[in-house]
């Protein structure tokens, strides 16, 4: 672990997170040059970065994730940093981006991401600076993303081998729902119907399905799901 020191009144503290080594220097070098910022660096391994913020803390973690990895050295180790340090906001740093990792990263919990190859160093200060302020930040291109992302819904390709569907509308909004995490009182909650109706469509969900717990139902969805148009019911639907 390295630490400079950032001279000026309650300066924020960043933590710098990356496993090339050259990387990881060069940019310790350009951010200590502001005194606003005090600046600690390790590797991007989550075992370096929680003893790290253990021993010192931090307001934001810079990570660079030029490789998208599901395990802790991707977006995997930045969802257990969420869950862990809430308290830190972090902003990732890309060579490039596509929609899927745009909206896996927010998902993730990151609060900023930021390209070095599009947007001056200068520009990055600034990133650090709102996501300390609790803002986001994004570009309008990964805006769009999210929206897109968000105004989808997940949807199950349920039929049986007739083409027939087996799952009403509203049926398919519960399982993408519980799918996403969501117990049967936040599910409730959500489409505007009580505990009850959602327990009893799920006894309908497993019975036509051939399932008959909500890890199978979770399953199925991840291996059956597709995407839609949000389509908004009735909560009599």
């Amino acid at each position: 672990m390295e630490l400079a020191r950032a001279t000026g009144s309650d300066p924020i503290r960043v933590l710098v997170a990356d496993s090339n080594e050259v990387g990881r220097q060069l940019l310790v070098s350009a951010l200590r040059r502001h005194s606003d910022f005090r600046i600690l660096s390790c590797k991007f391994e989550f075992d370096a970065i929680q003893g790290t913020l253990a021993e010192s803390g931090a307001d934001v973690t810079v990570i660079n994730v030029q490789t998208p990895d599901p395990g802790d050295r991707g977006l995997g180790g930045i969802r257990r940093l969420s869950l862990t340090h809430p308290e830190v906001s972090q902003v990732l740093l890309l060579d490039t981006y596509n929609q899927d990792l745009v909206v896996n990263a927010f998902r993730s919990g990151a609060k900023g991401l930021f390209c070095l190859t599009e947007h001056p160093f200068r520009m990055l200060c600034k990133c650090i600076h709102r996501v300390h302020d609790g803002q986001i930040w994004a570009n309008a291109e990964q805006l769009r993303y999210l929206w897109e992302a968000v105004s989808q819904v997940p949807s199950l390709r349920t039929v049986n081998a007739s083409g027939m569907k087996l799952l009403t509308p509203r049926e398919e909004q519960v399982v993408a729902l519980v799918a996403d995490g969501l117990s049967n009182r936040e599910v409730a909650r959500e489409l505007n119907l009580s505990e009850h109706t959602v327990k009893k469509y799920m006894f309908r969900i497993f019975d036509k399905l051939g399932i008959s717990s909500r890890v199978e139902l979770v399953l199925y969805a991840v291996h059956n799901g597709g995407h839609r148009e949000a389509e908004w019911l009735a909560a009599g639907a």
